[in-house]
């Protein structure tokens, strides 16, 4: 899939800025550049060390093209582990495209998507699951899912399932080992030992799987469906969420017939919020539709805040929404709104006792922080930094078929079935495995992880 051909690209976004970084890579990287530029002092790039700077000019036909500094890194000792350049030149668009087509005019070509990070895990760099951590921290825009992707780099979860699958091999081997002296009736596995190992596998995927819902929700945040009456106040909650006017507010009920959708981060959790259409019974035609789009908003939430006027419900409607609306895996917060008007209705707020009720005025920012406060609590997630959390959909698919094929050796063990049978149910569990890490791999596994990233990463 990697050849020795010596690929350029702009490492840094596209566009005008102060400046601009050209990143090279491959054997003729340093000679190539050498020929291309001229030092101040006249320092001959391939006698220097690697990570050095040198100021001076990229020529083209004897012109003075930029002035730029020029980063030497040797293979193996660079990103790639093959010879680096990165060339720090002005952000002019017409400079970055002049040195790009000077280098290509000398025999260098464009590199693909990810190709820079592509060829740092052929390289031996880094292993896939490192690889594709780089794409989750570029694409990082808060701190839970920041964080998250810089533990994915450290390369602690592919050593654990590393260790994993050596132990695994061993008993793969030693079980192989037996096929090969089957007529004389030697064990060289020990059985009672390798059921404790693979229960204490199963419990270790178990766990990597469990954590997947709460990397997914550090990675790609948490949806938030604000749901209730008309008029009982969701977009002024929304506006208020996120400091600015998004929502059109009015004493007309029916305002918001649509979902209307943004971001918060909030203590480094990405909370992404929808304010939907108020749940009543309508004729209106586009009203009904905008109600069956709460409903679906709702179905595909985390967490629903359910906000209700104590002066405008009954606790009869507010049941009956919100059984409607119960699943496991959503999170209810019952929010009572217009604190700041009198309740009319003490009734109301007796027979919401047995529930954990939340009291705000929705446009108040001191008592919406309350709210903001009981949203990060609500999300029970296991702490990324100190526990191995899953956030990529990949290794999930990866450990559920090792843990269906550890379930498969277990009942083999139990039911003492043929070693041949046995290793091949191992066998799968050690090739799933090493398809998170790429010990593994086919190329166009490789093609779909890497044309996702930045052409200069």
């Amino acid at each position: 899939m990697i050849n020795q051909e010596t690929i350029i690209a702009l490492a840094t976004p596209t566009g005008l800025g102060a400046i601009s970084v050209i990143r090279i890579s491959g054997l003729n990287a340093i000679s190539i550049t050498e020929k291309l530029f001229k030092s101040k002092v006249n320092k001959k790039l391939s006698n220097q060390n690697s990570h050095t700077v040198h100021l001076g000019h990229l020529i083209k036909n004897n012109h003075e093209l930029d002035e730029v500094l020029v980063t030497i890194f040797k293979g193996p000792h660079s990103y790639t582990g093959e010879n680096t350049i990165e060339i720090s030149c002005h952000g002019s668009t017409y400079i970055q495209q002049e040195i790009i087509d000077l280098f290509i005019e000398n025999g260098i070509r464009v590199a693909n998507p990810g190709e820079f990070t592509l060829r740092a895990f052929i390289n031996g760099k880094m292993d896939l699951n490192q690889a594709e951590a780089v794409a989750d921290l570029i694409a990082s825009e808060n701190e839970g899912s920041h964080k998250l992707a810089m533990e994915q780099m450290k390369n602690g979860f592919s050593n654990d399932l590393k260790k994993l699958r050596a132990e695994l091999l061993h008993f793969s081997s030693m079980i192989e080992l037996e096929l090969d002296f089957s007529q004389e009736d030697v064990e060289f596995a020990e059985r009672s030992e390798f059921k404790k190992l693979t229960v204490r596998i199963q419990n270790e995927l178990e766990k990597l799987i469990d954590s997947f819902k709460s990397g997914n929700v550090l990675k790609n945040g948490i949806s938030v469906a604000i749901a209730g009456k008309p008029n009982a106040g969701k977009s002024s909650l929304l506006n208020t969420l996120l400091n600015e006017d998004k929502a059109i507010v009015s004493d007309i009920p029916g305002t918001t017939r649509d979902s209307i959708e943004d971001s918060l981060v909030i203590d480094g959790i990405n909370f992404r919020f929808t304010d939907t259409a108020g749940l009543r019974e309508t004729k209106d035609i586009i009203e009904s539709k905008g109600i069956e789009k709460t409903k679906e908003k709702i179905n595909n939430a985390r967490v629903l805040i359910y906000l209700f006027d104590s002066n405008d419900t009954t606790f009869s409607e507010i049941s009956s929404d919100l059984k409607s609306f119960k699943r496991k895996d959503l999170s209810v917060l019952l929010v009572r709104n217009k604190i700041d008007i009198k309740n009319t209705n003490q009734k109301l707020i007796t027979e919401l006792e047995k529930f954990e009720l939340i009291e705000i005025s929705a446009n108040n920012s001191e008592s919406v922080s309350l709210l903001k406060k009981r949203l990060v609590n609500e999300i029970n997630i296991l702490n990324p930094y100190t526990d191995t959390v899953i956030s990529n959909s990949r290794h999930y698919e990866a450990l559920m078929k090792a843990l269906k094929a550890i379930e498969e050796v277990n009942v083999g063990l139990k039911s003492d079935i043929s070693g041949d049978l046995l290793s091949v149910d191992i066998r799968k569990s050690i090739e799933h495995l090493a398809e998170i890490t790429g010990e593994i791999t086919n190329d166009d596994v490789l093609g779909n992880i890497f044309a996702n990233f930045c052409i200069g990463k």
